[in-house]
């Protein structure tokens, strides 16, 4: 079904199956449900309380329980302009995006009260996300209900869930990944959403709430899987949000897991294109989306129903990206011959060096992982040279030195590292995994 608001998909099935259950949350020992009628009853009476607030933007620091979720739902059908947030938010980004109301730790809230604002006086229907920042500094995104809903129908109708189904929401709901593919997703198929109990229960959720489909980034599913803890009762599982290796597919099938892959964008209110077929690689494309390529490749994506309303208080970056509707995502790709989409890396993601020579970094990366394994590193360019960030000590140099040896002398000269740089803490990532390679480049950049 396609829904125009949350109220409008929750009530469609409050009305058609009242007891069906919408969520299932952990309470100390056993799993309770709570059911689609009192479901929309308890956002309907949180609603009414924050409108009689008089503020005009929430700010909810996600958790991922079942009042975080409410408040959500709640904020929204008040009319409040609504911003989705972690416990790591910098206290700039209340300020900027006019937030005069927060929800979540009472500690944090406190810690973060002087970054209140005065408010928004147009913020009605706007949901504010913020990019991961992978590329470059996080952006706020403003999405809608309506473009929200509108990526939750695309996803359903190429992976329709059943009534009897159990999504596990174990993803961050501050990330358009999470929300859609792991909490509207479920709802908007009438199927049952599992909450999640947070990181320390990643041992112990599958087991506990006993999916039957699971919505993951690689890392969560790398662990899930070498922890063997997976639950027997999944069927299905959707991997987004990041780079897979082959290798994750593959031990899911081996399993009699049916995988898809999807590709989406926080600007396109998530998902994109997805995998149906034996290859997790090769993509459909959504029904309300248009996807073309530009000459270099870059995927460029049209979509009417869930593009974003633009990035928040920065036009110059808005058009720098979305022109007459048409989205440059710095994503390229190619079609097969099948018509299927298969996402090949980022234009951002390519160094060119001082001589003109390109390096695609996954692959070059890849070539480097054979030989460091399991260390936390990055490529990044300096001075117009390709340069290496480890974490490590600087005892390490002359074996790591070494070590890599084995994979320069078989590139050209002008493809080899110039440099390393040791650091002492794990590389900044955002909360999906990906490398942050905009503040690795700065962090070189003082160096």
């Amino acid at each position: 079904m396609r829904f125009a608001s949350f109220e409008e998909m929750l009530r469609y099935h409050a009305v058609r199956t009242p007891q069906a259950p919408a969520l299932k949350v952990g309470r100390g020992d056993t799993v309770q449900t709570v059911s689609y009628a009192a479901l929309c009853a308890l956002i309907e009476e949180r609603a009414v309380a924050l409108h009689a607030t008089g503020k005009t933007c929430l700010g909810v620091l996600c958790d991922g329980t079942l009042a975080c979720v409410i408040e959500i739902f709640a904020a929204v059908r008040a009319g409040l302009q609504l911003v989705l947030l972690n416990e790591n938010v910098d206290p700039a980004q209340i300020a900027y995006t006019d937030i005069d109301l927060l929800w979540g730790d009472a500690e944090l809230i406190e810690a973060l009260a002087p970054a209140l604002t005065g408010g928004v006086a147009d913020g009605k229907g706007k949901i504010l996300f913020f990019t991961s920042g992978t590329t470059a500094k996080t952006k706020a995104v403003v999405l809608t209900e309506q473009s929200l809903c509108a990526s939750a129908f695309n996803g359903g109708s190429l992976l329709p869930l059943e009534q009897r189904d159990v999504l596990m929401c174990m993803l961050p709901l501050d990330h358009v990944f999470g929300f859609v593919c792991a909490l509207l997703w479920g709802l908007s198929c009438g199927a049952c959403v599992a909450l999640g109990r947070g990181p320390r229960h990643y041992f112990d959720d599958c087991a506990f709430f006993r999916p039957t489909v699971l919505s993951a980034v690689p890392m969560l599913l790398g662990f899930l899987l070498q922890k063997q803890l997976l639950s027997a009762s999944l069927r299905l599982v959707l991997i987004g949000a990041g780079d897979c290796a082959p290798q994750i597919p593959a031990a899911l099938r081996a399993k009699g897991i049916r995988v898809s892959f999807g590709y989406g964008l926080t600007e396109t209110s998530s998902g994109v294109a997805l995998s149906l077929g034996d290859d997790p690689y090769a993509m459909t494309v959504c029904p309300d989306d248009t996807v073309t390529l530009a000459p270099d490749g870059e995927i460029l994506i049209d979509s009417p129903t869930c593009m974003m309303t633009g990035y928040y208080k920065d036009p110059k970056a808005t058009c720098a990206v979305l022109k007459d509707g048409i989205l440059s995502t710095g994503d390229l790709g190619v079609f097969d011959a099948n018509g299927l989409l298969h996402v090949t890396g980022r234009k951002k993601e390519i160094l060119v060096l001082s001589d003109g020579t390109k390096i695609f970094l996954p692959e070059y990366e890849r070539a480097l992982a054979a030989v460091l394994r399991d260390r936390d590193f990055a490529v990044v360019e300096s001075g117009g040279f390709p340069v290496l960030v480890l974490q490590g000590a600087e005892t390490e140099r002359e074996a790591l030195t070494a070590q890599l040896e084995t994979v320069m002398k078989t590139l050209p000269i002008g493809r080899r590292l110039k440099a390393m740089y040791i650091v002492h803490d794990p590389l900044p990532r955002t909360a999906t995994g990906k490398i942050k390679r905009w503040a690795l480049q700065q962090k070189v950049g003082r160096q």
